[in-house]
């Protein structure tokens, strides 16, 4: 049920491993089992910040029952692995946290 989505605007190599090793963040950071992790890596976007094209990010952390009170944890995590993953500066990644009700998130020909 939580989906991690990254979007940038720089070229990125090694896709398959900084996939791997969000979803296991994720799972850290949410404290929910894997097999339920879905990461999508979106690179090379066309995505400006600041009136500029410099290296940027855009995060969605999206779950059920994601806990508003730790959402500033989530976020330095979060800022901190793609920081080290791809050399972009923390100030220049949004990252935005959606908590969906129950029946608005499908899986498995049902939703949850």
């Amino acid at each position: 049920m939580p989906l991690l989505t990254i979007k940038t605007n720089i070229q990125l190599e090694n896709k398959i491993s900084i996939a791997e090793l969000a979803s296991e963040l994720t799972t850290q950071i949410l404290g929910k089992p894997e097999s339920y992790v879905m990461v999508n890596i979106e690179d090379n976007q066309c995505l400006m910040f600041a009136g500029d094209h410099q290296p940027c990010a855009l995060v969605k952390l999206k779950s059920l029952n994601l806990p508003e009170t730790t959402t500033t944890d989530f976020s330095s995590s979060l800022c901190d692995f793609i920081n080290t993953q791809t050399g972009i500066d923390t100030s220049r990644i949004y990252i935005e946290f959606s908590n969906p009700e129950r029946h608005m998130w499908g899986w498995n020909k049902r939703t949850f």
